[in-house]
Parts: C-alpha cells; sequence; structure tokens
C-alpha cells in the first residue's frame, strides 16, 4: 500500500517561516509528481505548490516568491519551505503523489494518494 506521511505543521507567526515534508512508502515504481495542497473550512481543496518528474514546479499566485518546493527523489520526499507567512496562510495542508505503484490488487497502477494533512497555524 502506497502511503504518504507528512511532518512539520505547526504554529508560526507572521512573517516567520516553517517548513513541511512529505515522504511516501510503498513498492513505487515511479513519481509522476507531487504537490501541496491546502484546504480551509467550507473551501474547496487547493493547489499551493507542485513538482513534477522533470522538475517543473508551479506555484499559486498567493504563494509565489514565498513558498518553495522541492523534491529529493532518492527519498521519494517532497518539501514545502514556507517564508514571510502571512495569517491567509492558515490551512490543512495536504500532501498528494502522482505515482505509479503496487495497488490494492497486487499489480502496478497510476495512484492518486494523499497524506493525512498537516495543521499549519499563522498568528498575528
Amino acid at each position: 500500500q502506497v502511503q504518504l506521511v507528512e511532518s512539520g505543521g505547526g504554529l508560526v507567526q507572521a512573517g516567520g517561516s516553517l517548513g513541511l515534508s512529505c515522504s511516501v512508502s510503498g513498492k513505487i515504481l515511479s513519481i509522476n509528481a507531487m504537490g501541496w495542497y491546502r484546504q480551509a473550512p467550507g473551501k474547496q481543496r487547493e493547489l499551493v505548490a507542485s513538482i513534477t518528474r522533470d522538475s517543473t514546479t508551479n506555484d499559486a499566485d498567493s504563494v509565489e516568491d514565498r513558498f518553495t518546493i522541492s523534491r529529493d527523489n532518492t527519498k521519494n520526499t517532497i518539501y514545502l519551505k514556507m517564508n514571510s507567512m502571512k495569517l491567509e496562510d492558515t490551512d490543512i495542508y495536504y500532501c498528494h503523489a502522482d505515482v505509479v505503484a503496487v495497488s490494492n490488487c497486487d499489480i502496478y497502477a497510476r495512484l492518486y494518494c494523499w497524506g493525512q494533512g498537516a495543521q499549519v497555524t499563522v498568528s498575528s
């Protein structure tokens, strides 16, 4: 089974920095893309930043020049470095992975997986 484990959430003051990490485990054949999403109460989950196999990154306008996504392919891990944080960055952050991995049918399949979510709270 593919599992995404997030870490690094917590409380930070506005203007401060915080980092998140997400590690993918399981019988992974390849990772096409991974990303970070966030979701506020009553809102749809929205993309924060993503990174593809060829290292192409895509950042939301609201976080561009403040947040940086990176990856370590040898560890199947992505990171999100959040700088100059704002109150509006308060959300639950979810890691997402687009992978080819062993499915519950014991064969390789294209899977879309979510992490458990990490609470990020920015205080004034």
